[in-house]
């Protein structure tokens, strides 16, 4: 006796019945009513909407809050950027934005021979980075050596690294004075008025807060890859440049960028070393600009802003892949 073929053989019998019996229909149309799962299709549930005051309690003021945050940091920047586009040089006609469209204020400060704004733009542009490159360096040195050697002193030096960062810069500006005047005598080349011996100032303070930074992210790196290596014959230096700095070329991005950013913004010690015009950084140019209130061109100010802002922007650019890496990896072992 020839076995009865199922319509469908891949479901079970109880499965069968319903796809076969459900409306009254043929198998094909049971299956399409009841979706073909053997199970009658449940009822939708009605979409309720929300009404616009438990949307606002629930996440629009999140919102909002953003909003307010977001115009509250781009107001200043817009109105910087209209102030330079301002030709008549006074912060009253800037007060309506983008009412004027006009570059002179950017013709001026590039070929007014009594403001040298393209010697003081290479000034800055050559501490920053001399400065920022050997900033990262050295606290890449030194974080390494905190981070994967044992010695007297150690956890004392850390402290100490951080407790000195305290004090302002405020309190030493009398003491550099003295001491590159004084050192000046002997070596002109790195004393008052020269932009090594600006250099070498900012270069005291290079163990600080990044030197405590790149230390918390240089714990993360597994130190069996030091051990590793020590099997094959490598020591501290080969390790070092070979294996740590690929390793931690993020926490090595955001210092370099927090450096240069300090750097640029600087005013206290360049306005006491550098004393020449020619020599002068671009904070301490421009704010001779708007030094005298009686004659200050708040124009041409605006627009050395706006193009010293340049190098900046770039940088955070090309650099922001590591950013956020850099700064929350090391936060997570100490």
């Amino acid at each position: 006796m020839a076995e009865e073929r199922l319509p469908y053989p891949e479901k079970t019998v109880a499965q069968q019945a319903v796809l076969t019996t459900a409306a009254g229909g043929t198998a094909e149309e049971a299956e399409l009513m009841v979706g073909g799962i053997g199970q009658f299709p449940r009822a939708e549930k009605p979409v309720r909407r929300r009404s616009f005051g438990r949307w606002f309690a629930d996440t629009g003021w999140r919102h909002l809050i953003a909003v307010v945050v977001s115009l509250f940091a781009i107001f200043p920047l817009l109105y910087v950027l209209s102030a330079s586009l301002n030709s008549n040089g006074t912060l009253i006609g800037s007060n309506r934005l983008f009412g004027e469209f006009s570059f002179d204020s950017y013709v001026r400060m590039l070929t007014n021979p009594d403001v040298p704004y393209p010697m003081w733009f290479l000034n800055t542009m050559i501490v920053a980075v001399v400065t920022g490159f050997t900033m990262v360096f050295i606290g890449a040195l030194a974080a390494y050596a905190f981070s994967r050697m044992r010695f007297a002193g150690r956890r004392v030096g850390l402290i100490t690294i951080v407790v000195v960062q305290m004090f302002p810069q405020l309190l030493a500006v009398v003491a550099i004075f003295l001491m590159m005047t004084a050192i000046g005598d002997w070596f002109p080349a790195i004393g008052l008025n020269t932009l090594s011996g600006l250099i070498l100032i900012y270069l005291g303070g290079a163990l600080g807060v990044n030197t405590y930074l790149m230390y918390g992210f240089f714990n993360t790196i597994p130190k069996e890859l030091d051990e590793a290596a020590k099997i094959d014959g490598a020591g501290h230096a080969r390790i070092f440049f070979t294996i740590i700095l690929r390793l931690v070329a993020p926490i090595l991005a955001v210092v370099g960028l927090l450096a240069f950013i300090g750097i640029v913004n600087e005013y206290v010690i360049a306005s006491v070393m550098l004393i020449d015009p020619d020599k002068k950084t671009l904070v301490v140019g421009l704010t001779q600009l708007v030094s005298n209130p009686r004659y200050a061109d708040w124009s041409a100010f605006s627009a050395g802003a706006v193009m010293a802002a340049i190098p900046v922007v770039v940088l955070l650019l090309l650099l922001q892949l590591y950013l956020v890496g850099g700064l929350t990896a090391g936060a997570t072992k100490g």
